[in-house]
């Protein structure tokens, strides 16, 4: 089925819903005047309503004016002299404050712990850890109350800075838990 659409005539176009509709009616002003009107009407008879309401303002009593009382300047008390004597004894006199001179260094050196094993084998497994990090442990072999411990020990470390610049480098190679203490020999 083939179709011609060249004989196909335009259709006639609708009108658009866009157009106004047309003001048919005269009621809406008539509405809106008697509205108004009523209104105006309204308002009127408030306004007569509360003419008389409104009260009297009671009468004001004249007030006799005071001349006000002249003010000598020679009426002021004297100014009282200084009893006080330490503000010339300050100004003359020398402060000598001791302060202690701070020391810079510690007393003892640090040392950093990293673990402490009941076995020497887990002791030396960090120790090896350590070592593939390029950092030089010690395992120490202490006798407590509890029994034979095995700690992994860094150090000595003459600043705290030092122990805590390798313990950075320990816990980027994922060993965490050191401990920076003073040094135990």
């Amino acid at each position: 089925m083939s179709r011609d659409y060249n004989k196909t005539k335009p259709k006639a176009r609708k009108s658009s819903s866009r157009q106004k509709p047309q003001n048919t009616g005269g009621k809406y002003p008539i509405l809106l005047l008697l509205f108004a009107i009523m209104g105006i009407g309204a308002f009127g008879y408030f306004l007569w309503s509360i003419k008389d309401s409104a009260e009297t303002a009671p009468t004001i009593a004249e007030v006799k004016k005071t001349p006000p009382k002249k003010v000598k300047k020679d009426d002021l008390p004297p100014k009282p002299k200084d009893e006080w004597e330490y503000q010339n004894l300050l100004e003359n006199q020398k402060i000598e404050v001791d302060v202690p001179k701070k020391e810079v260094k510690p007393k003892r050196p640090y040392q950093m712990q990293c673990g402490s094993f009941r076995t020497e084998a887990q002791a030396d497994s960090l120790k090896a850890n350590i070592a593939f990090q390029g950092l030089e442990a010690e395992v120490r072999k202490v006798k407590g109350k509890t029994g034979t411990w095995y700690k992994v020990v860094l150090g000595p470390y003459p600043h705290k800075r030092a122990a805590e610049r390798q313990r950075h480098k320990l816990q980027r190679g994922n060993i965490n838990g050191c401990q920076i203490w003073f040094w135990e020999s």
